[in-house]
């Protein structure tokens, strides 16, 4: 698995708490239903699949924005959604966490160009080389409907000349990239890590299925930190007790009095 993330840029696994799975999908589902004021049926895969049906491009937004606040509002959530990955993030990224807040969400409708997400690493805006993130696809996850990533090696030789597009836009860097990116194919069920020092982004989804996604930052929790700071973007989650002494520990004070 480490040896997979070195060498693609990231590792594919199932999920290690499939009944986990479910209840996340089932509660997004939920919430959408609601806000939709429509009743969906028993198969939530499904219907996430052809929300199109009931929602258009310029409500999308208004049910992302309410879901969202719907999963922040239970308190099972988080935790939930690390124990999808936790053997997979201390294999990968250590056994002391740092965890984002927030846990994204991402609806994708079939030629929704609203829902475009341009060419970009997060460490280019404020984030620490040292995250990886968990990607979560809550239904099958394919060609134009999943995400694309840069390969490591080939990211690191274009990174090394990216100053020639100073000037130009990220749809003139994803042009250059474009027969070099792959795009990821996965399955509900399963779950990635990946580095989020390496180029990635979205096309418009061309399928004629709605990609429903969700994304968390993780970190190792002494590692460095950037601009998204611990205690404001992160919080520790599995803190050792030696830790948590020597952060608390303050030397004696009156010597230099």
């Amino acid at each position: 698995m480490a040896r997979e993330f070195l060498e693609k840029g990231y590792a594919i696994v199932p999920v290690e708490d499939p009944d986990g799975l479910r209840r996340i999908q089932r509660t997004i589902a939920d919430f959408a239903a609601e806000h939709l004021s429509v009743s969906r049926t028993d198969d939530a895969t499904d219907f996430l699949n052809r929300i199109s049906d009931h929602v258009n491009v310029e409500g999308l937004n208004a049910l992302r924005l309410a879901v969202i606040n719907g999963i922040r509002g239970e308190g099972w959530f988080r935790k939930t959604y690390f124990h999808l990955a936790r053997q997979t993030l201390e294999a990968i990224v250590g056994n002391e966490l740092a965890m984002q807040r927030g846990i994204g969400l991402n609806v994708q409708m079939p030629d929704d160009d609203s829902s475009f997400l341009p060419v970009h690493a997060d460490v280019w805006d404020g984030d620490s080389p040292f995250e990886a993130v968990v990607w979560l696809p809550l239904v099958d996850c394919f060609r134009t409907k999943a995400m694309y990533l840069m390969p490591p090696e080939k990211d690191k030789a274009f990174q090394e000349r990216m100053g020639r597009f100073k000037d130009g836009s990220a749809e003139d860097i994803f042009k250059a990239i474009e027969n070099d990116v792959s795009f990821i194919n996965i399955k509900f069920g399963e779950v990635m890590v990946f580095s989020q020092t390496l180029m990635h982004g979205n096309r418009i989804n061309e399928e004629d299925e709605t990609r429903w996604s969700m994304n968390c930052r993780f970190k190792s929790l002494l590692s460095p930190y950037a601009d998204k700071k611990l205690g404001e973007f992160f919080e520790p989650i599995t803190m050792k007790p030696a830790s948590r002494v020597g952060i608390a520990y303050e030397l004696p004070g009156g010597f230099n009095e």
